[in-house]
């Protein structure tokens, strides 16, 4: 994922862009989640888990242009 395609996500993303923006696989992502060790916060929301871009932002040292 280019920097310009992690500037451009909206505040949450689902599981399989997030894992996509840290270089592993989805199975990988999920697997990392339900053991507590993803290294980005998530957000259960039922059945779907959302990433915050912010939080995927930090852990990839991103910063987001100033406005």
């Amino acid at each position: 994922m280019t920097l310009d395609e992690l500037l451009a996500l909206p505040p949450t993303v689902n599981v399989t862009t997030a894992a996509r923006a840290l270089g592993i696989g989805v199975h990988k992502a999920y697997a990392l989640i339900k053991d507590g060790t993803f290294p980005v916060r998530t957000l259960p929301l039922g059945s779907t888990v959302k990433v915050p871009t912010a939080a995927l932002w930090n852990v990839l040292g991103v910063m987001p242009p100033a406005r």
